[in-house]
């Protein structure tokens, strides 16, 4: 048996457009249906969902079954958490609150076997499935995929030297907490947070380095697209799930317009 090549990875090596979405119900069910869906990755959050390290397995285990790939994202960027992250099977992680680049390094020696960097050493676990995986220790540091998550005006000043970090393989762009950060936090529409997202990506185009995102509906996610976006995500499954009810709800009630995608979080 051998480790499972990690496609997001090469996906946005190679220049493609993942499209997916954030799983906030924590929900095995939800995600094997987004999974099926036809959504290219799903944001495992550990973040903002009550998830813990069983919950996520469940959910791995779940994502594993449908064409979609699975990204982790830990609570904070934490060594420990990384690493049972990692021994669970997690391939792909988005680190929150990365502020500058001693972080980011902190961030992907977490991720790295020594030499390369501390992440510790099991035998068997879910990640080299439970031992089956002979060349486990030597393939993992390859397939790892390290996402580091930009999401104050701080960061963002500090955005070339994080990216510049070796192992960093993707800048994410946190639309929500930047806004806030900004002082205009549930407003990631407002003009002034749209010319930083929009500078954001041209700064990792010129760099050369794949970049995320996050938006509440099909449209902003286009114009993040326009902005050089390289990956995206919709919103979230519990978003989907109340934006279909409520325009449901609108129509049968004869209400014109159904209340808008909520446009924080994530």
């Amino acid at each position: 048996m051998d480790l499972p090549a990690n496609l997001f990875k090469r996906a946005i090596a190679s220049g493609k457009t993942p499209v997916g979405t954030w799983l906030m119900s924590g929900a095995p069910s939800t995600a094997e249906a987004l999974g099926c869906a036809g959504f290219d990755f799903l944001v495992v959050d550990m973040e903002h969902v009550p998830l813990d390290v069983a919950d996520m397995i469940e959910i791995l285990r779940t994502v594993a079954g449908t064409p979609a790939q699975a990204i982790v994202r830990p609570p904070w960027n934490d060594t420990v958490m990384v690493k049972r992250a990692m021994d669970a099977g997690a391939l792909s992680l988005l680190f929150p609150f990365v502020q500058n680049a001693e972080e980011a390094r902190r961030a992907v020696a977490a991720t790295r076997y020594p030499p390369a960097g501390i992440r510790g050493v099991a035998a068997t676990h879910r990640g080299s499935r439970y031992g089956a995986v002979p060349n486990y220790l030597k393939r993992a540091n390859d397939e790892v995929c390290v996402i580091v998550q930009i999401e104050t005006l701080a960061a963002l000043d500090k955005l070339e030297e994080i990216a510049a970090i070796p192992g960093v393989d993707s800048i994410f762009v946190g639309p929500g907490d930047l806004s806030a950060s900004m002082g205009h936090i549930g407003d990631i529409g407002n003009a002034e947070v749209q010319v930083k997202l929009a500078a954001a990506a041209a700064a990792c185009r010129k760099l050369g380095k794949p970049c995320g995102i996050v938006g509440p509906s099909p449209e902003m996610v286009a114009r993040f697209l326009e902005y050089g976006y390289t990956w995206v995500a919709i919103g979230s499954d519990m978003g989907l799930m109340i934006g279909r009810a409520q325009e449901y709800l609108g129509k049968v009630r004869g209400v014109a317009t159904a209340a808008p995608p909520p446009q924080s979080a994530y």
